[in-house]
């Protein structure tokens, strides 16, 4: 059996299985901690094993002993950050049980705003992110659906979420550093928008939709939802076309 990658050895608290010796001061746990209450303080661009070790009261090799780099400090991280989710609650049918999921990964994930900002290399792998991938599985138990289907339903469903999200804590911060530019978004298109050559986007303006960009101060939930659902609706879809086909 081939070994397990070193960054998912890391997750699962594999890789030190096989130390021995008394229980070491300073732990995974401690490291992971700091970092994630680093980056809530000052951002993500500020962690950096120097800054978590000067957090934590030790030298950086004393890290290093436990965490072998950065890149493998941001893994724990994104791991650690996403806390496990509710359990769904009782008797709920698919639909229900997955916006339930959406708004808990949402929820999660702006408590701390620098998750946005961790890089993506791979699918979930760790315990709380595979908790989080169980969990929306779960929702679509009583579907019908085959199992790869339900994987595709929630791999889709992730992609829309994050996305949103990481778009939209993105556009909220570019609106508290600039408002006017959203403020002017409407009237500043409306001088370049030919309608010869963009004529959908021409009716968008002339209908009015831009003239009141505003809604980027705060993340929207209305937003959220109204993409969210418009999932779920493809979803049900697919869903209903398995049925009859079986």
């Amino acid at each position: 059996m081939s070994e397990l990658p070193a960054d998912v050895a890391l997750m699962w608290r594999l890789r030190e299985g096989n130390r021995r010796g008394p229980k070491p001061s300073l732990t995974i746990e401690d490291i992971t901690r700091a970092a994630i209450e680093l980056a809530d303080a000052e951002g993500l661009a500020a962690v950096s094993m120097a800054r978590v070790a000067e957090r934590l009261g030790n030298s950086t090799m004393a890290l290093y002993r436990h965490v072998k780099s950065k890149d493998e400090l941001l893994v724990l991280m994104s791991d650690a950050a996403l806390e496990r989710p509710e359990p769904l609650p009782d008797g709920i049918d698919w639909r229900t049980g997955l916006t339930f999921w959406a708004e808990g990964v949402m929820v999660a994930i702006r408590k701390h705003r620098w998750y946005s900002k961790l890089p993506i290399s791979g699918p979930p792998a760790g315990p709380n992110n595979l908790a989080w991938f169980d969990s929306a599985l779960g929702a679509l138990e009583d579907t019908g659906l085959p199992e790869e289907a339900k994987v595709g339903v929630v791999m889709g469903l992730m992609t829309y979420v994050h996305g949103e999200i990481r778009l939209s804590l993105d556009l909220a911060a570019g609106f508290a550093d600039n408002p006017s530019a959203f403020s002017a978004y409407g009237a500043v298109l409306a001088r370049v928008v030919d309608s010869r050559q963009l004529p959908a986007l021409a009716r968008v303006l002339d209908a009015g939709v831009f003239d009141t960009v505003g809604a980027f101060e705060e993340e929207s939930d209305e937003d959220f939802d109204f993409g969210l659902q418009l999932y779920l609706d493809g979803v049900e879809r697919f869903i209903e076309r398995i049925r009859q086909d079986s």
